[in-house]
């Protein structure tokens, strides 16, 4: 099965929007290189069909796609392990920072008697996160399940 095409706007001023649309092009242009399920692909033709029909630009058609591009990343990775770059990056920075620094840095004030130093926990939970998210990355890599594109909400 096919996945639809996106429609162009040429007379789209917005650079957030061009910025937005560009990217969920290039996704679909991703998974036009893999070879997915059919439900799948009629999921993601539906998200397609729905932006296709918004005849607003601006902030309401980038809220759109916005939330059609998270919802194939999430389906993507749920049923299929596919993830573009750096995605498991972005998720573990900022788990690493409320899941170990937050309670690092509390530990360390509580011990100290000062609780100002909880902010000493913050950046070892980020380079936590981050080492542990890269990770994830390169093995994602190495399976061959990662998607050479980098979303940027």
């Amino acid at each position: 099965m096919k996945l639809h095409e996106l429609n162009h706007r040429p007379d789209n001023e917005d650079f957030k929007l061009n910025e937005i649309y560009s990217q969920f092009t290039k996704l679909l242009i991703e998974l036009e290189k893999r070879e997915l399920p059919d439900e799948i692909v009629i999921s993601i033709n539906n998200d397609i069909d729905e932006i296709n029909s918004i005849t607003n630009i601006g902030n309401e058609l980038r809220k759109q796609i916005k939330k059609r591009l998270q919802r194939i990343i999430k389906l993507l990775e749920k049923d299929l392990k596919l993830v573009p770059r750096n995605y498991y990056r972005n998720i573990w920075m900022a788990l690493g920072m409320a899941v170990f620094g937050i309670p690092l840095g509390a530990a360390v004030g509580t011990s100290l008697g000062n609780m100002a130093y909880l902010g000493i926990g913050l950046p070892i939970g980020l380079a936590i996160g981050l080492g542990f998210g890269n990770g994830m990355d390169k093995k994602a890599l190495k399976e061959g399940r990662q998607l050479d594109i980098e979303i940027k909400y």
